[in-house]
């Protein structure tokens, strides 16, 4: 097969250095985002702003992976590269839905009813502005490069967003209104989401030298 023709050497190492600042910020900003949420939500009783401190985590891994992945952009492994950080990805997601389903399940079991948490609300509100813009400049970077490890880093960051919106609507539906299995069943509604992502993720590794 004949390899299409990619960026110039300039405009790649261009994308390379935006792609690594970008993957700092991300970073530095899911750092943050775990340490409010996982504080907030253990101290609320909030199993879905605990899968959400969780879900930050592991966007710092997948960052973390990608910021590898970049690094490497310029030599003879760059496949390599690719497929790992792909798997990395994908059995993060897949690790994260299976801990939010079982964590929802019994908090909906067992009617474990999580306490308001304005810090919880303050870190998801903030997350649906911030993760959407880093999604969008990382996609950017990542179609640049043709690399399908970081646009599936770009997913990632584009999940976060997603998952923000919807923690945040269960705990401000807990706070105004009381219904507490609002904020687990959030949580589970995140479920579906991750596993796909992190299935496809996992299954995308093998055309990872075709990007």
């Amino acid at each position: 097969m004949t390899e299409s023709v990619g960026p110039s050497v300039d405009v790649r190492r261009t994308l390379v250095r935006r792609g690594l600042q970008l993957n700092a910020l991300t970073i530095g900003y899911n750092a943050l985002e775990a340490a409010v949420s996982l504080a907030a939500g253990v101290a609320a009783g909030s199993v879905a702003l605990v899968g959400f401190g969780a879900d930050s985590l592991i966007e710092v891994s997948s960052a973390l992976a990608a910021q590898w992945r970049l690094r490497r952009d310029a030599d003879t492994q760059r496949a390599h590269a690719e497929r790992n950080t792909l798997r990395i990805v994908g059995w993060c997601f897949v690790a994260l839905a299976v801990y939010v389903a079982i964590d929802s399940g019994k908090t909906l079991w067992f009617r474990q009813i999580p306490e308001t948490s304005a810090a919880g609300i303050a870190i998801t509100a903030l997350s649906v502005v911030v993760m959407p813009l880093l999604a969008r400049a990382k996609r950017r970077v990542a179609n640049g490069l043709s690399s399908a490890a970081l646009r599936a880093d770009a997913t990632q960051t584009s999940l976060c967003a997603y998952l923000s919106a919807i923690t945040l609507g269960g705990l401000i539906l807990n706070a105004l209104l009381g219904w507490w299995w609002a904020d687990p069943l959030a949580a589970l509604c995140m479920v579906p989401i991750i596993a796909k992502e992190g299935v496809e993720a996992i299954r995308g590794d093998e055309c990872a030298d075709c990007c």
